[in-house]
């Protein structure tokens, strides 16, 4: 089922009756989720994405604009009428009753030519319960599951209507990490093998990235931009995608650019043809550096932290804007030597970024800004 949003806008009356200043949740969102994908909502607290999820859920009615599922324009249409299946942060389950119980209740409200047969919901429940492996948990209650099982359950309840969209309200913040990461894994699964457009709200990055066809990363009610999750990481719209995307983030410094070359500190450090000379923020991923005893680029190593098959170098540098400077060298290559007090590096073009210092909108490096 495809999914249009057109101009989609959600504004709140101030809460400061004096100010009366309204609140912009989300502000003239444009995007056409294809059929069949999974697109993850993206962005810090506060951003919209899950204002977003509820309009196109039919829990909110957005101050202005239009919502499709296919050719229907569903705007005014009730949730219940929207065949949508919706998972929410807690889990929502009945604790009374059973997972097969919480399961068939979506079923049981069904009415009039979409009522079914006991045996023909329980079919169906069985189904779905398979489908996110909590077949042999049909009698249990929620309190004898653990989180991530009451969160399949969740996710069957959601499905056993057969939905045509299905809507994720972070549904892992709740979970530890090794059951975020199986989890999730589990949802990218059962998402390809129903094939159901699937939204997806998270704050969290790399689960975003690890598990949609696209993400689209929003600020302030804003969408930043959308794209396929490699892509929009390898070339960031500006400052703030580059900096909420990427564990460890993204290093930041303070740079210029003179004669087509680009300084950070004292330090020359790269050619950038076609940008203008200015002043500039710098961005370089943490995987940008290559450890060079010869290289233009020099910091001050603090420590060493060694992750196995990576060692990732902390180092300061008076040039930085962000307290630390973290740099991530392949274990095989590490001949760092924190005693000189100096470390020296060779950037990668492909991991260095330029942004305007005051839009801090990207420069393209080889386009005249």
């Amino acid at each position: 089922m495809k999914i249009a949003l057109e101009n989609l806008t959600k504004i709140f009356p101030s809460r400061n009756k004096k100010s009366g200043e309204e609140v912009v949740a989300v502000n003239n969102f444009n995007f056409t989720i294809p059929d069949g994908k999974l697109i993850g909502l993206l962005g810090p607290s506060g951003c919209g994405k899950s204002t977003t999820l509820y309009m196109i859920s039919g829990l909110q009615k957005p101050s202005s604009g239009k919502i499709f599922f296919g050719e229907d324009d569903v705007t005014e249409l009730s949730t219940e009428n929207r065949g949508i299946g919706l998972v929410f942060q807690n889990y929502a389950l009945y604790p009374h009753l059973t997972v097969k119980q919480n399961i068939l209740f979506p079923l049981q409200n069904l009415r009039g030519k979409d009522k079914m047969t006991k045996e023909a919901m329980l079919e169906r429940a069985y189904e779905a319960a398979k489908l996110v492996q909590i077949d042999e948990l049909m009698d249990r209650k929620p309190s004898e599951l653990s989180g991530g099982q009451q969160q399949r359950v969740a996710i069957a309840r959601a499905l056993v209507k057969m939905p045509r969209v299905l809507l994720l309200d972070e549904p892992l913040s709740n979970l530890d990490a090794r059951l975020r990461l199986q989890t999730r894994e589990e949802i990218r699964r059962i998402q390809k093998e129903t094939g159901i457009t699937t939204v997806f709200v998270t704050h969290d990055q790399e689960e975003a990235m690890s598990i949609s066809d696209m993400i689209v990363v929003m600020k302030l009610g804003v969408v930043q931009q959308i794209g396929e999750p490699q892509k929009v990481y390898d070339d960031p719209a500006n400052l703030f995608v580059a900096k909420f995307l990427g564990t460890p983030p993204i290093n930041v410094f303070s740079g210029k650019v003179e004669g087509g070359k680009l300084f950070i500190g004292a330090d020359c450090v790269l050619d950038v043809p076609g940008v203008m000379n200015q002043e500039v923020i710098v961005g370089i991923r943490p995987e940008g550096f290559i450890l060079d005893e010869n290289g233009p680029m020099q910091c001050k190593p603090t420590n060493v932290e060694v992750m196995g098959r990576d060692v990732s170098i902390v180092s300061t540098s008076d040039a930085s804007l962000n307290p630390l400077v973290r740099s991530i060298i392949n274990a095989d290559n590490n001949n760092v030597n924190i005693a000189s007090g100096i470390v020296r590096y060779t950037l990668k073009p492909h991991k260095v970024f330029l942004f305007n210092k005051e839009t801090e909108e990207r420069i393209v490096i080889g386009e005249v800004k």
